[in-house]
């Protein structure tokens, strides 16, 4: 028996769905793209609200990721371009999250870590093609977006406890994008490319 995996399509197949066939647009309606956004936005207002009521701790005890990240509100964080990594940098790069918003409604669609910010998104991530979806629909049904992506350039250096803070940030704020997230939200924006 073979330890290698076997693949569902032949590589003439892979072939032409790469390179051959066009990609079918994805099958939203305007109406259902409103509701979506409506549903994402009223989750993500509350999560806003339920910051500002809460109070940091007053001793010195290690607060856990759950209670960092409720100190975190993405909406606050200076924006930059969705395509800020074809930017030309210097700079190695800082452990960072960051946060894929569209300021138009605003939501949150995506939370994601990273050891070195400026160079995250410089080779593949599945990402860029749900934003590419998310802009493509919003064009066809004639809907505003503003999407840009906005970093907090501070972030614990150590891996596990990056990601430990990822989770609980993508848990908090249900970011539709996230995988985690998918059952809550659906994958509208998933498919394509």
């Amino acid at each position: 028996m073979s330890s290698e995996q076997r693949s569902l399509f032949s590589a003439a197949e892979l072939q032409s769905a790469r390179y051959g066939q066009p990609i079918e647009p994805l099958a939203i309606s305007q109406s259902a793209l409103r509701n979506w956004k409506q549903r994402v936005n009223r989750f993500q207002q509350q999560v806003i609200v339920s910051l500002a009521g809460e109070q940091g701790s007053l001793f010195g005890l290690s607060p856990s990721a759950e209670a960092i990240a409720a100190e975190v509100n993405p909406f606050t964080l200076p924006r930059q371009n969705a395509e800020f990594w074809r930017w030309q940098v210097d700079d190695v790069g800082v452990a960072a999250f960051y946060f894929v918003i569209d300021y138009q409604l605003p939501i949150l669609l995506y939370v994601g870590e990273t050891v070195k910010a400026n160079q995250r998104w410089k080779g593949e991530h599945d990402c860029k093609r749900y934003i590419e979806n998310y802009i493509s629909v919003h064009r066809r049904c004639g809907e505003e977006n503003t999407v840009g992506i906005a970093f907090l350039h501070w972030a614990p250096t150590e891996t596990r406890s990056r990601q430990q803070l990822e989770s609980a940030l993508i848990y908090q704020w249900r970011s539709p994008f996230n995988k985690q997230n998918w059952t809550f939200w659906g994958t509208p924006f998933v498919g394509g490319k």
